[in-house]
């Protein structure tokens, strides 16, 4: 009896599409997932592009030393009469010629529709010029990264400030509402935050460094009560304070410019302008131990 011839099995030589069919369809889904994810933020995008500017292209950035207190800001020469012999000094910002008034002439002129909004307000006297902004304007909720309509507002608020010598320091406020996040712990850190991007888009925008300085409030400072949503709001601020001089912008920061009022002593102090500093090297033991000089 003869045998049954075995038969062999076809052997299927595309196998291999199955596994590439599952390969690009997981590829596939990870590009459509990752564009889905994706967004650019043009704020971040011209923080770094400046950034990336200056480092290739200004050589002073890279050679210069880093100033200890040894460069202070310039100041103006008051508008007289500022104060008069029985020490009462004109309501409001001094006299027409007073750079405090072209300041706040220019920038009321330029964000009329903001202030009309109530999201800007520009108030002053003869010491300082306040220009308050909504922190809304300028920043997410819980955040200090500038947001794009940001730029454009510190954009136009630099080239109106920039051609003068008036020291600048940028106060942040925020409401009662606590925050506990790995970049912000508390509201102290994000006050400051908010006030030294603001900073530093000024200095980018061509401000003299020298003139600026920034300082957080945190919660503690509030102009509204934070039990509403509209005052709490209303305390979510940044405040962009322009001095007479530096003894001026001193006291503002020691006390705030919340809480400051122009009386007669503070009143002395800003007809008096801030002594030109002499320079000299910094030695190693003044950046140890700065003497009060030095510190700011």
């Amino acid at each position: 009896m003869a045998r049954r011839r075995h038969q062999e099995e076809h052997v299927n030589h595309e196998r291999w599409l199955v596994s590439y069919a599952d390969f690009i369809t997981l590829l596939f889904a990870f590009f459509v997932v990752m564009y889905s994810i994706s967004s650019i933020n043009e704020g971040k995008y011209k923080v770094i592009s400046e950034a990336l500017i200056g480092v290739f292209t200004d050589s002073d950035r890279a050679l210069k030393p880093i100033p200890i207190g040894e460069e202070r800001p310039k100041t103006v020469t008051p508008a007289k009469p500022l104060v008069k012999d029985s020490e009462q000094v004109d309501a409001g910002v001094a006299g027409a010629s007073d750079p405090l008034k072209s300041i706040a002439d220019d920038i009321s002129a330029a964000f009329g529709d903001l202030i009309q909004s109530n999201q800007m307000t520009v108030r002053g006297n003869e010491l300082w010029v306040e220009i308050e902004l909504n922190s809304s304007l300028l920043f997410g909720s819980g955040d200090a990264m500038p947001s794009d309509i940001a730029f454009n507002i510190i954009d136009k608020v630099a080239a109106i400030l920039k051609p003068f010598d008036n020291p600048i320091h940028v106060e942040g406020f925020t409401d009662d509402q606590p925050i506990r996040t790995a970049q912000y712990p508390t509201n102290w850190e994000l006050s400051s935050a908010r006030s030294a991007s603001i900073v530093r888009m000024l200095a980018m925008q061509g401000v003299n460094p020298g003139r600026l300085a920034s300082v957080g409030y945190g919660e503690f400072q509030p102009v509204a009560n934070n039990a509403t949503a509209e005052g709490r709001a209303r305390n979510r601020r940044v405040v962009l304070v322009v001095s007479r001089n530096l003894d001026v912008r001193r006291s503002l920061t020691g006390t705030g410019t919340a809480n400051a009022q122009p009386d007669a002593a503070l009143k002395r102090a800003g007809t008096q302008t801030a002594p030109t500093p002499v320079k000299s090297p910094v030695r190693e033991s003044a950046v140890n131990s700065p003497s009060p000089a030095l510190t700011r």
